[in-house]
């Protein structure tokens, strides 16, 4: 799916997204929130922020000391998102950007860690490292990231997904990657896995830390 067309299709669902894939995706996502474990005073940065649960549980992790910034592709996320923030009392400490992932907006070296949930899987496959060595050029020196995806393997679950993605895509947008590959390809080293099932698909809960 080309970015434009991902642009739209998430800005209509950003209203009712919650209701029939947030509930799902975010019991994964917790389990990546705590793996990352941020701390209070880092600098943390999600991709493809969504409806913004993940930055009001990363607000909270890194307190008043320290600093989360978002870039989602969807104004209709951003403004589900605005709202949330300020709902919580976060509206003042979360940087929210209107950006794409590939080409990050930011500075080297600016981030303790970068989280991304239900996102990388979102990208064209030659897209997928371009993201990673965007990610890795705004952490600082043994900064680390967080990737929750779905993962691909043999399984007929998987050769299902894949089946109705490619007939399919701008309703079925992501499909099962290679995640673990693609973090290492990318110049990080993986230090803990996890892997879980969502409708008998696999994803994959991986933290890295970026090589020197």
């Amino acid at each position: 799916m080309n970015h434009s067309t991902a642009r739209i299709n998430y800005d209509r669902m950003s209203r009712f997204y919650d209701l029939f894939a947030g509930t799902s995706e975010r019991r994964f996502t917790g389990i990546g929130l705590h793996m990352l474990a941020a701390q209070d005073g880092e600098s943390v940065l999600e991709i493809g922020f969504g409806t913004g649960h993940s930055l009001v549980a990363l607000t909270q992790a890194v307190g008043g000391s320290g600093k989360v910034t978002g870039v989602d592709i969807s104004k209709g996320m951003l403004r589900v998102t605005q709202s949330r923030l300020k709902q919580s009392g976060f509206a003042e400490q979360v940087d929210l950007r209107l950006g794409d992932a590939a080409y990050l907006p930011f500075n080297a070296a600016g981030f303790d860690a970068v989280f991304a949930s239900f996102t990388l899987e979102l990208f064209d496959l030659p897209e997928i490292p371009v993201v990673l060595k965007e990610c890795r050029r705004v952490l600082r020196p043994e900064g680390r990231i967080g990737v929750v995806a779905l993962a691909k393997t043999d399984g007929v679950a998987v050769r299902i997904y894949e089946w109705a993605h490619a007939k399919f895509p701008d309703f079925i947008d992501c499909r099962p990657i290679y995640v673990h590959k693609v973090i290492e390809a990318a110049g990080f080293q993986i230090t803990e896995i996890v892997e879980r099932s969502m409708w008998g698909l696999p994803v994959k809960i991986v933290i890295a830390h970026k090589l020197s």
